[in-house]
């Protein structure tokens, strides 16, 4: 989609862009589609993006994110659902309820009693030695794509969401007291030194890595 198309869906304007699918034509199928996207999204979604995702105003878009709301919440005698649409950082994500959060993190804990692979074990190192960190500093650092291996991690409650960066919008993440007792320790201070463990580091450096 072009600049000038995604200006179009900011200022209200319906965009009609035969090179993409159509967009949604009324309500139900705007609210349809956003439940859709927002269901796989590993990121809080702003309002435009998802405009420019559906096609559809942005108008139109914030009135169907509150019907959504609505509807999960079970407002006007609909069912409450056990997961929410709620904002954070400036966009929007769908979570699991505060209060069904036990129950989940067991039926994860459950399912998946393997062994972390390698990939994992890489992923919680970074993470445990240079939290608050962002899913990106994480890519940048290991040179991989990491969604997967971190959806793995909060699935283990290994690590947790930590807080969202006000300006990026970019959710950062650290370990859990559940990761801590795991290897044992008390807190990450504990974690052993690593720049020993690298070439010429049997001094350690200055500065030193924890």
């Amino acid at each position: 989609m072009t600049v000038e198309n995604t200006a179009e869906i900011a200022e209200g304007t319906e965009v009609t862009d035969t090179t993409e699918a159509p967009a949604p034509v009324d309500d139900a199928q705007i609210e349809r589609a956003l439940e859709a996207i927002l269901m796989v999204a590993d990121e809080p979604m702003s309002v435009v993006t998802l405009a420019t995702a559906v096609g559809a105003p942005v108008k139109r878009v914030r009135a169907a994110i509150a019907a959504l709301v609505a509807d999960f919440d079970g407002e006007a005698g609909g069912v409450r659902r056990g997961f929410e649409l709620r904002e954070v950082g400036g966009g929007w994500r769908i979570y699991v309820r505060e209060e069904y959060d036990a129950v989940v993190s067991g039926y994860v804990l459950q399912q998946n009693p393997t062994k972390l692979s390698q990939a994992a074990l890489e992923t919680l190192a970074v993470i445990a030695y240079k939290q608050p960190i962002s899913r990106g500093a994480i890519a940048s650092i290991r040179a991989v794509n990491v969604d997967s291996v971190v959806r793995t991690l909060l699935g283990r409650g290994l690590i947790t969401e930590l807080f969202t960066d006000s300006e990026t919008g970019a959710i950062n993440y650290g370990t859990t007291e559940l990761m801590l007792s795991q290897l044992g320790i008390n807190s990450v201070d504990e974690l052993p030194k690593i720049s020993p463990l690298l070439a010429d580091g049997a001094d350690g450096f200055e500065g030193d890595v924890r």
